[in-house]
């Protein structure tokens, strides 16, 4: 069997949190857990995992990156520019556990690797994957000019028969306005293949709607499968013009949960483990709640590796 590749796209940060009087430092993204997590499940010789982004040449980033490798997502298009280093947040928790993140990040170096002088050479190379995954995140830390040349690379990829994949993901305050996330959404959508939706972050960025007008209106902008996550309830899934789908999510008793950070990151992963490797939608949202209901009944974004579920 020919191996296939998929690219993810995004950034991944320094992550400080404090515990009483301590400070925890760790590395946390979106895109990265994501990368992760799909690496643990799938064969590495059927599906090439990469990880794309710029770091700097500090020693933050050299640990990231070995990280990485040991998780076995390919770090080759990883670029480490000389006057940047990754973004930092901070989680500070109340004595009601309530988690507040802060930012650092309008310099971060995941913000330029478009704007490179190996920007070019890396998206040739991408322009020929099977498959280019970004999410919402990936989107907002770009400069307008960089978004366009994402979406010159999205479309390239598509011409080449690759797919694109893209988890809506959306966080307000990584936008100037609504307005212009909305119309980086729409265009985004219009180079999609695949989609995965927090119900609740469509909600954010629309106005509540019926779902039906929800997966309208995705399907009218070309994307062909949608996967709605829901967090707890079910996963809705549709394919073309199939029916719409409803997959059971798996229940947990409430003092089982200990962290839901990654949950819809880990749930993304544990569908495509299963669809790229060509199983059933239906079969591959039941491997989504597996892997996301595993994920929040452990501290942190990425779980020990002998934690994940068989």
């Amino acid at each position: 069997m020919t191996q296939k590749k998929i690219a993810i796209i995004g950034e991944c940060m320094i992550e400080l949190s404090e515990k009483g009087e301590n400070i925890k430092r760790g590395f946390g993204g979106d895109t990265l857990n994501t990368a992760v997590y799909l690496a643990r499940q799938s064969d590495s010789q059927q599906l090439r995992v990469d990880y794309v982004t710029a770091l700097g040449t500090d020693s933050f980033s050299d640990q990231m990156i070995a990280a990485w490798q040991q998780e076995k997502v390919e770090t080759t298009l990883i670029q480490r520019l000389d006057n940047k280093m990754p973004g930092l947040y901070f989680i500070e928790t109340d004595e009601h556990g309530e988690r507040t993140f802060w930012y650092w990040r309008n310099d971060a170096a995941a913000r330029f690797w478009l704007d490179s002088t190996q920007a070019d050479l890396i998206c040739q190379q991408l322009a020929h994957y099977d498959y280019l995954y970004l999410s919402g995140i990936s989107l907002a830390i770009l400069p307008a000019a960089s978004r366009e040349k994402l979406m010159t690379l999205l479309s390239a990829c598509r011409q080449n028969g690759g797919k694109v994949i893209f988890d809506n993901n959306y966080r307000p305050r990584l936008w100037a306005d609504k307005a212009s996330a909305q119309q980086a959404y729409a265009e985004m959508l219009r180079h999609t293949d695949m989609a995965f939706l927090t119900l609740d972050d469509e909600d954010l960025l629309w106005g509540e709607q019926p779902l039906d007008a929800v997966i309208a209106r995705t399907r009218a902008a070309g994307v062909q499968e949608i996967a709605i996550k829901r967090g707890a309830d079910s996963c809705l899934v549709a394919v073309g013009d199939e029916p719409l789908r409803e997959v059971a999510a798996i229940k947990l008793a409430k003092e089982k949960v200990i962290d839901t950070t990654a949950a819809g990151d880990s749930f993304s992963a544990g569908y495509l483990a299963v669809r790229l490797a060509g199983g059933s939608a239906e079969d591959a949202a039941a491997r989504g709640h597996l892997t996301a209901s595993t994920v929040i009944q452990h501290r942190g974004a990425i779980i020990p590796l002998s934690a994940m579920p068989k």
